[in-house]
């Protein structure tokens, strides 16, 4: 058994594509349209996993886009998506200076927690050992959940 990829229902491809791959780094790999079942696929992959993801079609994240309208409350109880960072502190400011709440700050320099244009939940985590706590994130606090 291997890992594939991981489906997100998403309500805006613009802004979502902006999100994935403008703010997190996420690369296209592959796109498909169904006229049939009126929905949009769109694969990302990674930074860290672009060349495996083109070889073997994983690990990916899959967009879904349906192309009628239709609420997703709470991201259908989706738990979180979790990624792995070279430096947390260092993605975290992107994501400020990007415009995107940070959720959960990595106050212990390990973990932190934002959410997508869809209220998907994202884990941030330190790759390695944890980065030594520094200001501004150990005195930030929480916004809103995650």
């Amino acid at each position: 058994m291997r890992y594939l990829h991981t489906m997100v229902r998403i309500t805006d491809v613009d802004e979502s594509l902006k999100f994935y791959c403008d703010v997190l780094g996420l690369r296209e790999m592959r796109r498909m349209d169904s006229e049939k079942g009126r929905f949009t696929l769109i694969f990302l992959a990674a930074p860290a996993d672009r060349q495996r993801a083109a070889a073997e079609t994983a690990p990916l994240l899959e967009l879904t886009y349906n192309w009628d309208p239709e609420p997703y409350p709470g991201g259908r109880n989706f738990g979180h998506l979790a990624f792995e960072v070279d430096d947390v502190y260092m993605i975290c400011q992107h994501i400020l200076d990007s415009g995107v709440t940070l959720n959960r700050p990595p106050r212990e320099g390990h973990m932190a927690f934002i959410r997508s244009p869809d209220n998907i939940s994202i884990e941030l985590l330190q790759k390695g050992e944890a980065l030594e706590p520094r200001e501004p994130w150990v005195s930030m606090g929480n916004t809103g959940e995650w």
